[in-house]
């Protein structure tokens, strides 16, 4: 064979090798390209993540006979406790102690001092000062801003149900005002979507002649409770089709989105993993607390209509974005 035979018969070969390489290559990536990427990464595998996929899929899909139209796709969240951290003590409540520091030693203390810090504050005060304490506060057991310390198993749940045309709101006990100034940052969910607890506000003007908003210590919402559901049907006018809670204050909004027709999804986050966050009940014998009481009673109930209780040592890979 001559030599430029010989060289024409290498770069045959050769062309013919990088040519595999790049169609295996190719077929590498199409077959990476065709998987779906996990929505709940941070979900191990079992009923509740199992739940949570079939509803979605279920509810999504116009030729499943459960397909509920974008418009009444609405899921309803507690925060502190379902969202976030909330003990030791409850962030908000943290915050207005250290307005006002002095002995609580009751709800009904603690009411009078919070109406008594807020009273005749501008709005906008109100809401930069909320914006400057969590700026500054940091949680005693993982000193780490509380906008860091929500549930990353929660936070991609939200994301999740948006993509899929889900409405999400967060309906929680705490304040309304306290909740609306970071809601939309930490958590995507826009201050319109956030029903708390609320206070009267006034009108008045400035020395300027400027009108603004004025915080006054009366209530016009307990969001607590049966007045989570009453808050829903104030603010959003529709029954939610999912709900997330993990305490007894979350158990009406749980019972009125069951009661609904079609497709329902009602879930309660158990807190069940004292070392990497806590532990506490008192249901199936864990601590008894103040903060965020999941009674035997509401756990009982939970089995017996059907509802998901997540355990956060079992279905949780992680629990902060800041874990490994």
């Amino acid at each position: 064979m001559s030599l430029s035979r010989r060289r024409r018969w290498f770069l045959l070969l050769l062309g013919g090798l990088v040519a595999a390489v790049l169609l295996t290559g190719v077929a590498g990536w199409a077959g990476t390209a065709a998987r779906p990427a996990d929505p709940l990464p941070s979900w191990n595998p079992g009923a509740a993540r199992d739940g949570i996929l079939r509803f979605v899929r279920q509810t999504t899909d116009p030729a499943s006979p459960r397909f509920v139209p974008p418009a009444e796709r609405i899921a309803t969240f507690d925060q502190d406790g379902t969202l976030w951290v909330e003990q030791p003590v409850y962030p908000q409540v943290r915050f207005i102690l250290e307005r006002v520091p002095g002995a609580v030693t009751t709800r009904e203390e603690l009411e009078r001092l919070a109406a008594t810090a807020l009273s005749g504050m501008p709005l906008e005060t109100f809401r930069a000062d909320v914006r400057q304490w969590l700026a500054r506060a940091r949680h005693p057991r993982w000193q780490r801003p509380y906008t860091e310390l929500t549930y990353q198993p929660m936070q991609e749940l939200l994301r999740y149900l948006r993509a899929h045309d889900y409405k999400t709101y967060i309906v929680t006990g705490g304040g309304q005002d306290f909740v609306r100034v970071y809601a939309e940052q930490v958590y995507g969910i826009p201050p319109e979507q956030v029903i708390g607890s609320a206070g009267a506000t006034r009108y008045g003007y400035d020395s300027q002649g400027r009108p603004f908003l004025t915080k006054e210590p009366r209530l016009l919402l307990n969001d607590n409770d049966a007045g989570k559901p009453e808050g829903i049907q104030l603010m959003i006018g529709r029954r939610p089709i999912a709900a997330f809670g993990n305490s007894t204050g979350d158990r009406q909004m749980l019972e009125y989105t069951e009661a609904g027709d079609g497709s329902r999804l009602a879930m309660l986050v158990l807190h069940d993993d004292a070392r990497r966050e806590y532990a506490y009940g008192p249901a199936l014998g864990l601590p008894d607390t103040r903060v965020g009481r999941f009674t035997q009673e509401l756990h009982d109930q939970a089995l017996q209509q059907g509802w998901t209780v997540i355990s956060m040592k079992n279905d949780w890979k992680r629990i902060f974005p800041f874990d490994s």
